[in-house]
């Protein structure tokens, strides 16, 4: 059961990393969002430039703890999910220029809904 939670976690975790990246492109849907991905994005740029680990990261290890289980079993979780959210060799150094990336990316999205909103 707790190894079913840590999972759900992981797949909850990946789910907001792509929200913290791309989740500006919502705004052309829901408008309102952006309410809620501002504060996502600055999080995810605290993170990666203050060395910091997400509190989904502590979740996810205490239901694999409390399952007794030192990692995931799942054969697609551990090949495809885990890798991109804790990739091997992950230095201050590449979260830097990740936190730059998401930086740069969300500049990006941001510039286009300005863009868009000065043509209505």
């Amino acid at each position: 059961m707790y190894e079913l939670f840590a999972n759900l976690t992981l797949i909850i975790h990946l789910i907001f990393i792509l929200f913290v990246i791309f989740g500006g492109l919502l705004f052309f849907i829901f408008s309102k969002i952006i309410y809620i991905h501002l504060p996502a994005v600055l999080w995810g740029i605290y993170i990666e430039l203050n060395n910091s680990i997400c509190p989904l990261t502590y979740l996810e290890n205490w239901f694999l703890l409390k399952g007794e289980l030192t990692t995931y079993s799942n054969d697609f979780i551990n090949n495809y999910l885990f890798p991109i959210i804790y990739p091997e060799g992950l230095t201050n150094e590449i979260q830097i220029y990740l936190g730059i990336s998401l930086i740069v990316i969300n500049i990006l999205i941001y510039g286009l809904i300005y863009k868009n909103l000065k043509n209505l």
